[in-house]
């Protein structure tokens, strides 16, 4: 996923590793495209489904995701 921050900053950021090596059915259901690509941005934070997987923006501003 590709990220520009107001400031300029830009990241891709790859949840393919995060996602395979889950073991939660939950998360790893966003392996399928489709429902990987309907993320909202919201209140400083990336997420899916509701808050159903949730990234803050300033770990995704250092490239990492945990």
């Amino acid at each position: 996923l590709h990220l520009q921050f107001d400031d300029g900053q830009e990241n891709t950021v790859n949840f393919g590793p995060f996602l395979k090596n889950s073991e939660h059915p939950f998360i790893r259901a966003y392996l399928d495209l489709k429902r990987f690509k309907n993320f909202s941005v919201e209140d400083g934070v990336l997420h899916w489904n509701d808050f159903d997987l949730v990234f803050p923006m300033a770990d995704l501003y250092e490239g990492k995701i945990s």
